[in-house]
């Protein structure tokens, strides 16, 4: 059970902040970013000012004590999502974890006869790098049919796999329409026909429990700052086996066992081969942090109250005539809506009037929005900081706009 209005005392931004507009924050924006609790901006500053040295470079207490941090914010993401800490890459976020597994894995090993399968409901991140593999391996990509809501459906995967996909990239959670993929029946099916499947996970594994073991998917990537985290932080998983077939994306200092003059390189086991470079060390500190903080009140709270949550949005929401929603029946915590004759980025100016963050535009999904049939959306998230009163705001708000609009711009 969630105490909200404990929980946000935990939140300095909703303690604080008021908007130029002098009304209190109410903040339905997180699927682009969430707040931050006290706990993790306390980290932080705990390693600038009591460590402030480099991970895995000294021969000394404090840079002992920040590898054994590291090395327990591994151990941390690993147990959230079930895995091993050996399967935990720690990247700068979702876009550079779907980067490597693209470029380091699917660059390696795809050809001309390949085929990667997307969706239309993928995030850039989740498009562009598969894009590029296709340019240099010559292999095809082609979209699994989404339903007449937008979804993704095994069955609609099982119609299009076919002994050419090697590669199924989606989403857990789209970030548009907030539906949530049965995302072990797609890894059943990928499996049967011999494809890996490539998780999107940065709008599930922050609202969800997600157990990697039991859905048996190959790569999952998420970001830190989605989930209470810093930003500049995020993990790739991958079975180890799988890991040890990629290469890295990047290349530097830390990661080899051995170099020569003559060019041969051995790499460290996973996941240190694909850590070159000075950590992000702050940002791991952070995570560690996030993760306590969202496993102590419990992955299946937080997908419990923001189900609920949404359900009494949607509940009061579809009461208004004003609105096109377009994922009325998503499980996820994401509305995604127009006001009726009236420009999206207008509609969020005037939410922002009102102390409201919400986000318009395309979202970084431009395919979905052609499957829409729309220039862009505005776009609420919501997260278990979020309250009935900002619902109630939020709906207000929706109800008001139209009007306000039509008077202001005549």
């Amino acid at each position: 059970m969630i105490d909200v209005n404990k929980i946000r005392e935990d939140f300095p931004m909703l303690n604080q902040h008021k908007t130029m507009q002098n009304h209190p924050l109410v903040y339905l924006d997180s699927a682009a970013t969430s707040l931050k609790p006290q706990s993790v901006i306390d980290a932080e500053v705990d390693y600038y000012q009591n460590y402030s040295v480099n991970a895995h470079r000294g021969d000394y207490d404090l840079a002992h004590q920040v590898d054994t941090m590291v090395n327990q914010a591994r151990k941390a993401v690993a147990d959230l999502i079930n895995s091993t800490p050996e399967e935990v890459v720690f990247t700068s976020g979702a876009t550079a974890s779907i980067n490597l597994v693209a470029f380091g894995y699917g660059m390696k090993f795809l050809t001309s006869e390949d085929e990667i399968l997307l969706t239309q409901a993928e995030h850039a991140s989740n498009v562009l790098p598969w894009f590029k593999v296709a340019e240099v391996t010559g292999a095809k990509i082609n979209y699994i049919p989404l339903d007449e809501t937008g979804k993704l459906t095994p069955e609609n995967l099982q119609k299009t796999i076919s002994h050419k996909t090697k590669i199924v990239a989606v989403a857990h959670v789209t970030n548009v329409l907030g539906f949530v993929v049965d995302i072990k029946k797609i890894a059943a099916i990928c499996h049967e026909n011999g494809a890996l499947v490539i998780v999107d996970g940065a709008q599930s594994v922050p609202h969800m429990p997600i157990d990697v073991q039991d859905t048996d998917i190959d790569f999952l990537s998420f970001s830190g700052h989605k989930m209470l985290g810093p930003t500049g932080i995020g993990v790739l998983y991958g079975k180890y086996k799988l890991l040890q077939m990629t290469d890295p994306f990047m290349t530097g200092g830390g990661q080899t066992a051995k170099v020569d003059m003559c060019g041969d390189v051995n790499f460290l086991a996973p996941p240190i081969k694909f850590e070159a470079g000075t950590p992000h060390i702050a940002g791991i500190a952070g995570l560690k942090a996030a993760v306590e903080y969202l496993t102590k009140i419990g992955m299946d709270n937080i997908y419990a109250y923001e189900k609920e949550l949404r359900e009494y949005a949607m509940e009061k929401l579809r009461k208004l005539n004003n609105l096109t929603i377009y994922n009325p029946d998503a499980e996820g915590g994401i509305i995604s809506f127009n006001v009726q004759g009236v420009f999206a980025q207008d509609v969020a100016s005037y939410f922002n009037s009102r102390g409201i963050c919400v986000r318009s535009g395309q979202h970084c999904a431009q395919i979905l929005i052609e499957y829409l049939n729309t220039v862009s959306t505005v776009r609420a998230s919501l997260y278990f900081y979020n309250t009935k009163e900002d619902i109630d705001a939020f709906v207000k708000a929706c109800q008001e706009a139209g009007n306000f609009l039509d008077a202001y711009f005549g």
